[in-house]
């Protein structure tokens, strides 16, 4: 096991002096530390995605000649690839780079559904990028780290070409840290609160992490069953965008995207793309808890720019804000009694109970029972 201040130290050693990425739950500890240390955005930022990451790391490599440390889950190699291709690979721009990835969906080890195949590939697509890496697992020293890179790393970083560290459940020591912001609201009692304003003909697609989770649990405690949701358990920043195309199928239902923050930060386009479409039927929730809360509340830089004018700015016809019970009560009414496409943002605390469960049902399972209900095959 390593201690993230020996992590720190041993990559500023080798002129790291830079770095950015999107948290992992797996980099927990390392990435709370890097927020604790480098609260400036000098020396630290939290991307919206993966592939702005290593575009950060190109320009900041490109301005002082020294490396950038980029931190993702191995699913956020997909929003990686074209950049590491077509930037910074050495048969282009040959801009070395140092990633830090936690390893989900590991084989042999217990993990979520929608992290299996990306766990079983995270190696063979390394391979296929032409980076090198080294696995840190428990059992892994910092003098192992330090080896590996005077034996192998720091030729390849002085030839242009990136390595990466495959992080392992509980690599690195545990750095405890209390996320929170000012918030009252949690997300649960306002996904409940949602949910009971709906009618058996309306649909959800909710987004990844702890809010799929909240709404599947709501659902089993009213014994409502759970075909009127798509739980997009995977896929961070899309569910949007599939509940528009669910919602331009299904014109006579209302269709509603419960997403979250870093979530829609991660694929913003997409706000355009649904005002775009002018769907009447679309109706977008926003729980706004400023943090990446499923994967350790790092914050979020949505506080940063002003969602509601921007989604009124890319074509959506209204857009509202709650922080309250109160204010759910009087604006929810009004939300789902006009015409789309609309937002809602709804601005949540970053709580939510240890004792929550995951879905029971599988992913195909989920889908089955959503389409039977659409009225799809």
């Amino acid at each position: 096991m390593i201690k993230v201040e020996e992590f720190r130290e041993f990559l500023e050693e080798n002129n790291v002096d830079f770095y950015t990425g999107v948290p992992d739950s797996q980099l927990k500890a390392f990435c709370d530390y890097i927020e604790e240390e480098y609260s400036t955005k000098d020396k630290h930022i939290i991307a919206p995605n993966e592939g702005n990451a290593v575009a950060l790391a190109s320009g900041h490599h490109l301005s002082t000649g020294k490396l950038a440390l980029v931190y993702m889950q191995n699913s956020g190699l997909g929003n990686a690839v074209n950049p590491i291709t077509s930037l910074t690979h050495p048969d282009v721009y040959n801009i070395p780079v140092i990633y830090l990835i936690g390893w989900r969906g590991q084989p042999n080890t217990k993990d979520e559904p929608q992290h299996k195949k990306q766990g079983k590939i995270t190696t063979q697509l390394l391979e296929l990028l032409d980076i090198d890496y080294q696995l840190l697992d428990e059992d892994t020293t910092i003098d192992d780290v330090r080896k590996v890179f005077n034996e192998r790393f720091a030729k390849k970083l002085g030839k242009g070409e990136s390595i990466a560290y495959l992080v392992a459940k509980n690599a690195f020591n545990p750095h405890p840290r209390k996320h929170k912001n000012e918030n009252t609201l949690t997300r649960e009692e306002s996904i409940q609160h949602v949910v009971d304003y709906l009618d058996d003909e309306d649909m959800i697609i909710s987004t990844t992490g702890k809010t799929s989770r909240e709404l599947y649990e709501y659902r089993e405690k009213l014994g409502q069953g759970h075909s009127n949701d798509f739980l997009t358990v995977g896929s961070m920043g899309h569910a949007s965008t599939i509940a528009l195309a669910v919602a331009k199928e299904n014109p006579d239902k209302r269709i509603l995207c419960f997403d979250g923050d870093g979530a829609v930060l991660m694929h913003m386009a997409s706000l355009a793309m649904i005002g775009s479409m002018k769907q009447e039927n679309y109706y977008h929730i926003v729980f706004n808890n400023k943090a990446h809360e499923s994967v350790g509340g790092l914050p979020t830089i949505i506080d940063d720019i002003k969602l509601d004018k921007i989604a009124l700015n890319c074509g959506y016809k209204h857009a509202y804000t709650a922080c309250n019970i109160q204010e759910l009560d009087t604006t929810i009414p009004e939300f789902l009694s006009k015409t789309g496409p609309s937002l809602l943002i709804v601005k949540v605390n970053i709580e939510s109970r240890p004792d929550l469960g995951r879905p029971t049902t599988t992913p195909t399972e989920n889908k089955k029972a959503f389409m039977k209900k659409l009225g799809g095959k």
